[in-house]
């Protein structure tokens, strides 16, 4: 079965990359990017998600979503693959380009390659839970049956 690797945004399927600066609408809101989106919702329900939302760039949103000084909400780690979910059919809904890049990647095995994460990409070395990549197959599928 055939892969397609992506990680940096200017390279191919850089679209993928949550970093890539696609906004999207949320909760009524605009975020730059869906890496904002995602970050922000560790901290659901105090004055930090706006304080993410309104980083200039997502490395930056990033920086301010790992920060173990601030209080992260007490059920992060049941939901953070759904709050990624919601992101991603966001960004891949509300891009019509975005949508046709993703069904066209075929029945493709879609991997977020770099060992700087385990858990949302492959490790650099495939021992990674990739989930990034698990999560766009999963979307490519429900956007295939419809709306």
């Amino acid at each position: 079965m055939s892969q397609i690797l992506f990680y940096a945004t200017d390279k191919p399927y850089g679209e993928f990359s949550n970093f890539s600066r696609h906004p999207v609408d949320l909760d009524g809101v605009t975020w730059p990017t869906t890496e904002h989106y995602f970050q922000a919702q560790k901290f659901a329900g105090s004055p930090h998600v706006e304080g993410v939302r309104a980083q200039p760039t997502p490395m930056l949103a990033a920086q301010m979503g790992r920060r173990r000084d601030l209080p992260f909400r007490a059920d992060w780690d049941a939901v953070k693959d759904d709050v990624m979910s919601v992101a991603l059919r966001a960004k891949f809904t509300q891009h019509p380009a975005l949508r046709a890049l993703l069904l066209g990647t075929g029945d493709a095995v879609i991997v977020e390659h770099t060992r700087n994460d385990a858990y949302w990409a492959d490790g650099g070395d495939g021992s990674g839970r990739n989930r990034l990549g698990e999560l766009l197959v999963e979307l490519r599928a429900a956007l295939r049956e419809g709306p």
